[in-house]
């Protein structure tokens, strides 16, 4: 792993105490989303532009090169700029994927 120059104050040892917890959590709540996709009744949407989006996210976590949260944050980042002719709901799809603009 490459370092970063020591640019937080805490040690290795002092995230995981304070941190692991709540990071441990957030795992588990990936984990169940992707068990409750698994157990859905319909497999329609393994394709899905947002599914994939996190999937490739998750491969990018488990990376040990720098710049992590960058590279996530751009998979999981609607990067469209057209305008929707049909909106289906006000909130951002937070995954870009060119065949939804229309």
């Amino acid at each position: 792993m490459k370092a970063h120059g020591a640019t937080c104050p805490l040690t290795r040892r002092q995230l995981i105490d304070e941190y692991f917890m709540e990071h441990r959590n957030q795992v588990l709540e990936v984990a169940a989303f992707l068990d409750r996709m698994d157990r859905s009744v319909d497999g329609e949407a393994g394709d899905d532009f947002r599914g994939v989006a996190l999937r490739g996210s998750l491969r990018e976590l488990c990376s040990e090169e720098p710049g992590r949260v960058e590279r996530i944050q751009m998979l999981l980042s609607d990067t469209t700029t057209g305008l929707r002719i049909e909106r289906d709901r006000q909130g951002a799809y937070g995954a870009s994927d060119d065949e939804e603009v229309r």
